[in-house]
């Protein structure tokens, strides 16, 4: 059964990777092992990871932020060439101008802060769902994400594809599965469904220190 695993990086990183030491996750020999559990039939053919490039004058660790993250999508290109793609979105960082949090909420009392937004994230993994379901690029999707923004998109292919089947993984890990409720809205549009990911399975799939490249290598930074 010729899959297409669709994963949200902003998501997936929150929800799963934040404050851990497996920032330097093989996440395609993860997802094909989640898989191939699920089903043995799967055949993983493409990957599709959405992000977005680090915005370094917000991020904490500034230019090595940026760079850390290039490595990182780097060694995931040069590891699994033949079914990976990187699709990226971008960041928004903008003045807002929210009310002020108070009970009962005075509209006219605002603050100015700092907003920042991932843009285009959800779009590209909804219209990539659809476009491979109509051209009939695999047989079978599974999205990684909990991102309600995207049960529409799941909606529309259930309608309209009623017999494609959908798996989903939900990006939580299992010690803090507690904290982040399952997503009960796009589990009950998808045939199956895997709750959370073990720590074990993290700690297992991570990639070598230094992947080769054919210019420099990719190298785990130091601080992940």
């Amino acid at each position: 059964m010729r899959t297409i695993v669709y994963i949200d990086g902003y998501n997936f990183y929150f929800g799963v990777l934040k404050n851990t030491a497996y920032k330097w996750l093989d996440i395609v020999s993860l997802v094909k092992h989640i898989c191939h559990v699920q089903n043995p039939q799967m055949d993983i053919v493409a990957v599709k990871f959405f992000t977005a490039p680090v915005i370094t004058r917000v991020a904490t660790k500034g230019d090595k932020a940026l760079q850390s993250q290039d490595s990182y999508h780097r060694a995931l290109l040069n590891s699994h060439p033949e079914i990976i793609e990187i699709i990226n979105g971008y960041y928004l960082l903008e003045k807002g101008c929210p009310p002020r949090y108070k009970k009962p909420i005075d509209k006219q009392d605002r603050v100015e802060v700092w907003r920042l937004e991932e843009k285009q994230t959800d779009v590209n993994i909804a219209l990539q769902l659809y476009r491979d379901a109509v051209f009939k690029n695999c047989d079978h999707a599974v999205l990684v994400s909990s991102d309600s923004d995207l049960v529409p998109a799941l909606d529309f292919l259930k309608q309209d594809f009623p017999d494609y089947p959908i798996g989903l993984i939900l990006p939580r890990r299992e010690s803090n599965k507690t904290e982040r409720p399952p997503n009960s809205n796009l589990s009950n549009l998808a045939n199956w469904t895997r709750s959370y990911i073990l720590n074990n399975e993290l700690e297992r799939f991570q990639l070598a220190v230094k992947v080769a490249t054919k210019k420099k290598p990719a190298i785990k930074p130091d601080y992940w």
